[in-house]
């Protein structure tokens, strides 16, 4: 019998993009409720129950509401809020952040779907505290531009509807300019580091997309490595890319600029290793869809690793 899996705010954005790459499978029975009975929590608590796995793209207190009314019947969660994120009972669901993670993934009741942002901070930074080159109290920056739709449905009507009162004019804005972003808490949780990062996101107008850049000074990092040696560690732990992808050092050094809508449409992520060797200092970038390895695609990716498909 086919695995039941039932999506708990299918109709948000995250939701949707789960919903297309799901319902043209036969290796699933995709649930869904019935528009006329989403509000009727009687309902919402029997799909919860009788699903295998129910994947929770709500607001963080209607996602530890759904866990408390279900996890006892046996369901398995992939929560894609940030109630969960840095609970170390729950399974973190970026299967590529160590050799052992994709088999916790696969074996575990609860799992919590990573942050876009922090998805790209947490792939370039992870490796390199694993590796031993980055001290754990160095002092990170990260600097990050994500497409508008990361924003959810209101920012999305904002930024599409050139009519409304309330539209955003700007073509680029910074935020969370208290520096207290919900995704630092699981960028230091699941990468080892100890000294809070400097985050500063920021929006683009465009749907899809985003760059993360985690700029680095060589000579505070344990033995001063060169640029080959920070790729070397990135492309050790990633292997053969087929998910993240390292690009080589040539090829970056051919480009001019990178394009945040570089891999829209996908579900996968590439890092790069920018600067010149022997400069002293090197700026990390992933580029990754915040809707796909940013989301949807990681929400899949990680029932995939769940129910064995």
């Amino acid at each position: 019998m086919a695995p039941k899996v039932f999506i708990d705010g299918e109709h948000g954005t995250t939701g949707l993009q789960i919903v297309s790459r799901l319902q043209d499978r036969n290796d699933i029975d995709l649930m869904s409720m019935p528009a006329e009975q989403r509000r009727d929590a009687d309902v919402r608590t029997k799909f919860l129950r009788e699903a295998d796995v129910a994947i929770l793209c709500l607001p963080d207190d209607a996602a530890r509401e759904a866990v408390a009314l279900a996890a006892d019947a046996g369901t398995r969660f992939i929560d894609a809020s940030t109630a969960h994120r840095s609970n170390p009972d729950w399974a973190f669901g970026f299967a590529e952040l160590s050799p052992a993670q994709a088999k916790r993934i696969a074996g575990a009741q609860f799992v919590s779907n990573p942050g876009c942002y922090s998805t790209g901070a947490i792939a370039l930074i992870a490796p390199l505290v694993a590796s031993g080159l980055l001290p754990v109290d160095y002092p990170v920056t990260v600097n990050a531009v994500s497409g508008y739709t990361g924003g959810g449905k209101q920012m999305i009507a904002q930024m599409e509807d050139e009519t409304r009162d309330d539209a955003i004019r700007a073509a680029y804005f910074a935020y969370a300019l208290t520096l207290a972003h919900k995704h630092v808490p699981e960028i230091m949780t699941h990468t080892g580091i100890s000294r809070r990062p400097i985050f500063t996101p920021a929006v683009g107008r465009f749907a899809q997309g985003m760059l993360v850049n985690v700029p680095l000074h060589l000579n505070l990092m344990t033995g001063s490595p060169s640029m080959a040696d920070i790729h070397a560690a990135l492309k050790a732990h990633y292997g053969d890319g087929s998910v993240v992808e390292v690009v080589s050092l040539d090829e970056t050094a051919g480009l001019a600029r990178l394009d945040p809508e570089e891999m829209t449409g996908t579900d996968r992520m590439k890092l790069y290793v920018c600067g010149k060797e022997g400069a002293g200092q090197v700026n990390l970038v992933a580029s990754l869809d915040n809707l796909g390895k940013g989301a949807s695609g990681a929400a899949v990716q990680n029932l995939n690793l769940m129910i064995g498909a």
